[in-house]
């Protein structure tokens, strides 16, 4: 945690803003944490609340939007050549995407709450063929939330307010 905090404290909104596109594509970044270290850094002074969810908002998305591309691009033939390993059958994959077409934009705004399956969604919209306007719209309204309910609780939690 303390990592996080002094990545945000030297970089300021550019260390914000690469934490959660890398946090959101999949690597290990713990994006909850970072979200209300943000709030918390706002509540004291050091960082200026707005410009703080306008940047993770465009953060997350970016992150987002960079799943989505890789899952569009190389999702299908990536699972028909490897799926076999880990049990993917082409009926399962076609099953997997036909929940996805009925279920995948409310995935994608409740998917930010559950870590593991907001990265799986990005990837799955890309798979399954989202259209991209959909995904922005549903992606963005689920970033905004997120971001701003986890700086919101590290704003409220954090230091005394003047």
């Amino acid at each position: 945690m303390a990592f996080i905090q002094d990545i945000v404290i030297q970089y300021g909104y550019i260390g914000i803003f690469l934490c959660l596109v890398l946090g959101i594509i999949g690597l290990p970044v713990p994006d909850e944490v970072l979200m209300t270290i943000v709030g918390y850094l706002s509540s004291i002074g050091l960082l200026y609340f707005p410009v703080a969810l306008v940047i993770s908002v465009l953060g997350a998305m970016s992150g987002m939007l960079c799943s989505y591309a890789l899952g569009r691009k190389f999702g299908k033939p990536l699972l028909w050549k490897y799926g076999k390993w880990v049990r993917l059958t082409n009926k399962r994959i076609e099953k997997t995407e036909s929940w996805f077409e009925r279920y995948g934009p409310w995935a994608i705004c409740l998917g930010y709450y559950i870590p593991g399956l907001r990265h799986l969604t990005c990837y799955l919209a890309g798979i399954s063929g989202m259209n991209p306007r959909k995904y922005i719209l549903y992606s963005g309204l689920g970033a905004l939330c997120w971001c701003a309910i986890f700086i919101s609780i590290g704003y409220f939690l954090g230091g005394p307010k003047t």
